[in-house]
């Protein structure tokens, strides 16, 4: 390994690392075929958008194939011994593997303490010390509880989103690590359950290691779902400190478990984890959640794959330019399209509302084809037993006939 990499091998190698290249099977539903995928990422981010599926959902389908959702349902989300994922804030609001919990404590400390983003909830926590104690005990007598279940909820009020008193609390509690998601309930509700009910007692004996040695641990794992990765690319993999981040990637180039290349077109210095493996090729297929850790930083994003990607959710249907949950489409390796998706449960229909090829794109029936196949692919998973093309644009017009052809 030299200390300088092609543009090709950095995406290889990231790609790699992601768990792409594997092979995906029609149908999955053991919890150890999925367990793996989980693990190389590291975590899956959650998200209330809901148009296709749910977003965490999406990234082990993108790299194994269909697979049974309530066999990741029953690790994240339902009690007893089964569990092997738990929720915390991560990148954003995350499903982690139970082994990742002893590295979160630290950011569980900070805000109890009320460190540095968590000032507002501790001091709302300060302020309302008695409720925020009967809440806790509430849950201890009642069970796992939403906010909206609470004997004393309160108004909406606040900066915090419009919260009212006991959502405030919950999630004061939630960061500090008191409580933590039982279980998801509905349109995504929440539901809290004291953390010592939730993550199994063994995890919960390990030792809490310092804040310098999880915020290492943490700056290592995300370099490693990397392959090769900037300090930025690193730090923002779970969101870490920028001091103690910096602190800890030249420890980890000083021990060797990290060390520092060239990267073609890369303005910044590059960090490769000692003993990647650049593949010979890496050529997987897949669509892609916006929410999938391949493409959530867009600045790595635009480096690895010259792919300008952003989301359009909250901007207003008239100024967006792709649509509302558009997903890239990785064809052979390459970010080649985008697809803006929607599933109407009720009609059982995956219904395509535009497709976009990347302007360096000069032949893109071979691309069509493939996203023709893992349209259905992905309909199939969904149950959604019809798929609609409702943009006219050439590109659409080719999609359409290429999806019918494959029904045939």
């Amino acid at each position: 390994m030299t200390d300088g990499l092609t543009a090709d091998e950095a995406r290889r190698i990231a790609l790699a690392a992601q768990g792409f290249g594997g092979r995906r099977q029609a149908k999955l539903s053991s919890w150890r075929q999925i367990s793996p995928v989980i693990g190389q990422m590291g975590l899956l981010q959650l998200d209330s958008v809901n148009v296709l599926v749910r977003s965490h959902y999406l990234p082990t389908f993108s790299r194994i194939g269909a697979y049974d959702r309530a066999a990741l349902d029953a690790r994240a989300f339902a009690g007893g011994k089964k569990r092997a994922l738990f929720e915390y804030w991560a990148h954003e609001a995350s499903l982690l593997p139970l082994e990742l919990h002893p590295l979160m404590r630290w950011r569980m400390q900070r805000a109890a303490a009320g460190v540095g983003i968590y000032t507002g909830l501790s001091r709302f926590a300060s302020e309302n010390r008695d409720y925020v104690r009967a809440v806790v005990d509430e849950i201890r007598r009642r069970g796992p509880l939403a906010a909206s279940e609470l004997d004393d909820p309160g108004t909406r009020s606040g900066p915090w989103w419009g919260w009212h008193k006991g959502k405030t609390a919950l999630e004061f509690l939630f960061w500090a690590g008191e409580v933590t998601t039982g279980h998801r309930r509905g349109a995504f509700e929440r539901v809290y359950d004291l953390t010592e009910r939730v993550i199994p007692a063994e995890v919960g004996a390990i030792a809490t290691p310092s804040e310098a040695d999880a915020i290492r641990a943490l700056a290592l794992a995300g370099a490693k779902a990397h392959g090769v990765a900037t300090e930025t690319d690193i730090r923002d993999y779970f969101r870490l400190p920028v001091a103690e981040a910096r602190v800890a990637l030249g420890e980890l180039v000083e021990a060797g478990a990290l060390r520092p290349v060239t990267v073609e077109g890369w303005k910044q210095q590059g960090y490769l984890v000692d003993g990647a493996v650049i593949p010979a090729r890496a050529t997987p297929t897949a669509l892609l959640s916006p929410f999938d850790p391949l493409v959530w930083h867009r600045p790595r994003t635009e480096r690895i794959f010259d792919f300008h990607y952003r989301l359009e959710f909250y901007t207003p249907g008239p100024k967006r330019i792709f649509g509302y949950f558009v997903m890239p489409f990785l064809h052979r390796g390459r970010l080649e399209a985008r697809v803006d998706l929607k599933a109407d449960r009720t009609a059982g229909r995956l219904r395509i509302l535009g497709v976009f090829a990347e302007a360096s794109l000069r032949k893109p029936e071979p691309m069509v084809t493939a996203l023709a196949e893992e349209l259905r692919h992905l309909a199939g998973w969904l149950d959604l037993a019809d798929i609609t093309v409702e943009a006219d644009t050439p590109l659409a017009v080719l999609l359409a006939k290429h999806v019918t052809r494959g029904s045939d």
